[in-house]
Formats: C-alpha cells, sequence, structure tokens
C-alpha cells in the first residue's frame, strides 16, 4: 500500500511505480468514482477527434490559427 498526501489545493501525485504500470501520460484523464469510503481513479480511454491536414504544423502554426479564429469570432 503507498501513502499519498493531499495538498493544500487538495491536489495528490500518483506514485511513479503506479503511473508506469498504468502508462499513466502527463495530460491524461482519469476517472474518479466514490464507492462507500474509497476513491477509485481508474484511466480514462478517450478518443479525442483529429483532423488530418496532410502535413505536421508546428507549435506556432497552430497558435497564429487559433489567434486568427479568436479574432474572427470577436467580430
Amino acid at each position: 500500500m503507498k501513502l499519498i498526501k493531499v495538498t493544500r489545493k487538495y491536489q495528490i501525485t500518483i506514485p511513479a511505480e503506479i503511473r508506469k504500470q498504468l502508462n499513466i501520460k502527463e495530460g491524461e484523464y482519469l476517472k474518479v468514482e466514490l464507492q462507500g469510503n474509497r476513491i477509485i481513479l481508474t484511466k480514462a480511454n478517450i478518443e479525442w477527434k483529429t483532423v488530418k491536414l496532410g502535413k505536421k504544423l508546428t507549435i506556432r502554426e497552430i497558435e497564429k490559427s487559433i489567434e486568427r479564429g479568436i479574432r474572427l469570432k470577436k467580430r
């Protein structure tokens, strides 16, 4: 059994050993359920819709596109 601490912002850190066993990566989602007095965390298998553009975009190109979209929406 692993013991972890809840921070003042009510956050916890999943021990590295468990993250590795479940292949949990930064940015992934977990499902949270309550069963009696237990908190159950389960790796969520969420599939995001993607758009294939035929080329790879740089972060800067993506940011510029988002900025253009925001400007257009404000009009």
